[in-house]
């Protein structure tokens, strides 16, 4: 007869406790962390903001139930919406993912760390709002500024070393895991909580990465995030009534994570939990375009410059070849018909051909009137990406985190122009100096996209100035924003 017991419960998985233990008892004190979530912050509702100009983004949005209006809920930037936290939260990472132009992440895995803003703000203006309605203090934008710091880092700590791309898990669920831990700090659950809530983030069913990669790249990549920070907010909604977590969530045999869902893996750490991700973090600036053709687009409008100088254009290229590191390849390296937007924008033949010939690339390039120009396809044909395994180590190097791209271009007459490489796109710390004026600019322009001159005003003498933005309750800033 077997004796001894497969029924006890072991102690939560170290995982789940190191996260728990950071939400709760770290202590931000970079000053660069603060000012460079302060600039996430502005980038990342500006692209929210533009995102309002897509009608296949607005009819996402809303209450489930049109007319809904909660009282002391949370608003949507730029919208007259006032929801429950979970939906506004799916409606908020809706926005600010939809154009594929808000910050970025890059290692072993890829994501978008200010995709947690959805829930992080949500939550925030709910909380605010409810405790001014209770005649308690207001949380105050320093509160969403931590928040957004610490989900960064257990997002981006996550992705350093563990790819989940590789096992078919799209990076949406650091986004589950980040503002699942971070918002139910904000809801001041208890260390045994907010591991049971974590344990819930993981226990879930995972997005697949099906809707990123041909031949069935959509538009869900661009809901996805708004997805996976509102099923966050839930979550520790859900832990916060006092429901069970499940403590080998990640490490029991067969069942948990690792086994299930990760093939055999546990989970690798490169560093230990700080602000070095917000500190690090990448910003898309100039172009509307995933992250790893961010040099690469930035080459191409060089070269155009360059033909229009020699009195060519993209009409006299016969063929142009790509040095490029091994995820570029992986993620975006396509051939064939693109179907919709979402396609052209997770295609580097595509947004490398579109500024050779114009000069430009903004995120009405991706439509359906552009891209039926029949000099787009033909200049895709021409493009041949290969992978420098150099490039593809200095991505990984921690010291240095480069997204490289060499371009070389050969005219039809048989002249090759110089290689043009760039290892750093504008939005790496690297180019910070250079980057945060145009980052600013950016902000502006979106800005004018929704709102007259006045409110412009009021928002940028809060949004530029570190010590107003820090001190503002949540509610009045996320009012400045709304109708």
């Amino acid at each position: 007869m077997a004796s001894g017991s497969n029924n006890e419960r072991s102690a939560p998985d170290a995982v789940l406790v190191d996260i728990a233990d950071y939400v709760l008892g770290y202590r931000v004190d970079s000053a660069l962390a603060y000012d460079t979530a302060r600039n996430c912050l502005i980038d990342t509702l500006g692209c929210g903001l533009e995102a309002l100009d897509y009608p296949a983004c607005t009819k996402l949005l809303g209450p489930v139930v049109p007319g809904t209006v909660v009282p002391n809920g949370a608003r949507v930037p730029g919208t007259p919406y006032q929801l429950d936290p979970v939906q506004a939260a799916f409606n908020i990472g809706t926005m600010i993912r939809w154009l594929d132009f808000n910050d970025c992440w890059l290692a072993a895995e890829w994501g978008h760390p200010s995709d947690n803003l959805g829930g992080i703000l949500a939550v925030a203006d709910w909380l605010s709002r409810t405790a001014v309605a209770a005649r308690r203090p207001a949380l105050t934008m320093r509160d969403v500024l931590t928040a957004m710091i610490k989900a960064h880092e257990i997002q981006g700590c996550l992705a350093l070393e563990n790819a989940f791309n590789k096992v078919g898990i799209d990076h949406v669920i650091l986004v589950k895991v980040a503002s699942t831990a971070v918002v139910a700090g904000m809801l001041g659950l208890d260390r045994d909580e907010i591991v049971n809530a974590l344990s819930l983030a993981f226990v879930d069913g995972q997005a697949l990465r099906t809707y990123r990669h041909a031949p069935n790249a959509g538009s869900r990549k661009s809901w996805a995030a708004g997805d996976a920070t509102s099923r966050a907010v839930k979550l520790a909604l859900i832990a916060q009534t006092g429901e069970m977590g499940y403590p080998s969530v990640l490490t029991a045999k067969t069942w948990g994570f690792y086994d299930a869902s990760f093939r055999g893996q546990s989970f690798k750490f490169q560093r230990p939990y700080g602000s070095y991700v917000m500190e690090h973090v990448l910003f898309k600036i100039s172009y509307p375009a995933e992250f790893h053709s961010q040099t690469a687009v930035e080459a191409a409008m060089s070269l155009h410059q360059r033909l229009r100088e020699m009195g060519r254009s993209s009409d006299d290229i016969a063929s142009i070849r790509i040095r490029t590191h091994e995820a570029c390849i992986r993620i975006i390296d396509k051939r064939g018909p693109l179907h919709n937007p979402a396609d052209r924008d997770h295609t580097i033949q595509y947004m490398v051909a579109v500024p050779l010939i114009f000069g430009r690339l903004t995120a009405a390039d991706y439509e359906d009137d552009v891209a039926a120009d029949p000099r787009i396809d033909a200049l895709r044909d021409k493009i041949e990406c290969v992978e420098d395994p150099a490039f593809t180590r200095d991505y990984h190097d921690p010291d240095k985190r480069s997204i490289a791209n060499g371009m070389t271009v050969t005219l039809k007459d048989g002249t090759v122009l110089p290689e043009l490489v760039v290892e750093y796109p504008i939005g790496h710390k690297r180019r910070r100096a250079d980057g945060i004026p145009l980052l600013e600019a950016k902000f502006r322009t979106n800005l004018a996209r929704r709102f007259v001159e006045k409110r412009q005003r009021r928002i940028l003498d809060v949004s530029l100035d570190q010590a107003k933005l820090e001190a503002m309750p949540v509610h009045d800033y996320v009012d400045l924003y709304c109708n």
